[in-house]
């Protein structure tokens, strides 16, 4: 064989950080080491990978092509040091997930997960839709579990669950009490939303469809937690999923409200590179999922 485990390392580190000193820090490698490397990879083959601009390194189209089949058979490679290592028991996996998901259904699906494969490693990145979908786009992650729905050629996107949209309010606003709300009352309301680029946003914008462009929106943030203390403070109603809502509705400290004439049950989703290699681990935190999804374990209790 004409190449090496490391030459793959080096060239996938140097394809993500665009910069060899960097993907040689990443490998605790010398630069020195890690440049000797990426160009024995090219010479031997005769080829050339990245495009030298600056002190940047770009991956050329025919880089970009071999990039997903690196990434596979470093995976392998690394299930099959598992294998050797644990018997089998041992798995690694970078899963991303929106806000929503992430806060309140992944943390329990991790803990199920490493209690089922001992010796197991969850790591869990959370950030909105774009964001995860761009980092499974660029192999940063091994899957995503995302709330926006979304169309990308380089990406398998695969339904997991639904989930329902709440509207709500302090129970001190005009609007609190109120049977359902007409589309009228949703035009004339204070919004406070999660920001454009979120899968929240995006399910609230369907669901509001015709009205979206002219509601009044006072304030869009990042994090749900944040929404719902704008909301409690009057300082508008809120939409975020259910699940999100369940411990402020028991309490009293939020309301819901009703408009039965919009769509407000989406779906979550899985999103994985089409070229990602499905490792043992991989596919078996699928399976713990699709049973989360069944309601075959519970990932929160009746007050939260």
């Amino acid at each position: 064989m004409h190449y090496t485990l490391r030459h793959l390392e080096v060239f996938l580190a140097t394809a993500f950080h665009e910069n060899v000193s960097m993907a040689a820090d990443s490998l605790a490698m010398s630069q020195s080491a890690a440049s000797a490397s990426l160009k024995d990879l090219e010479q031997r083959f005769g080829i050339q990978l990245f495009d030298r601009v600056g002190k940047r390194l770009q991956l050329n189209d025919f880089g970009k092509s071999l990039r997903p089949h690196a990434e596979a058979l470093l995976s392998q490679a690394k299930e099959f040091e598992g294998l050797l290592l644990q018997r089998g028991q041992s798995s690694q996996i970078k899963v991303g997930a929106t806000l929503t998901i992430g806060n309140y259904l992944a943390v329990p699906i991790m803990a199920e997960f490493m209690s089922r494969y001992p010796g197991s490693r969850v790591e869990l990145t959370v950030e909105n839709t774009s964001s995860i979908t761009e980092k499974v786009r660029n192999f940063e992650l091994d899957i995503g579990l995302v709330e926006g729905e979304l169309q990308d050629t380089n990406l398998d996107v695969i339904p997991w669950r639904n989930d329902d949209l709440s509207l709500f309010c302090a129970p001190d606003h005009p609007l609190a009490g109120r049977p359902t709300l007409t589309d009228d009352d949703l035009l004339h309301a204070e919004w406070i939303i999660r920001e454009a680029g979120s899968g929240t946003r995006q399910a609230f914008e369907r669901a509001m469809h015709g009205l979206a462009p002219r509601i009044q929106v006072r304030l869009e943030l990042q994090h749900t937690e944040a929404i719902k203390r704008a909301v409690e403070a009057g300082l508008g109603i809120g939409c975020l999923s259910t699940i999100t809502l369940q411990e402020a509705f028991r309490r009293g400290s939020l309301l819901p409200l009703y408009a039965p004439q919009r769509d407000w049950v989406r779906q979550f989703y899985f999103i994985l590179h089409k070229q990602k290699y499905r490792s043992a681990g991989l596919r078996n935190w699928l399976a713990l999922c699709q049973e989360e999804g069944a309601g075959q374990f519970s990932t929160y209790g009746p007050d939260e």
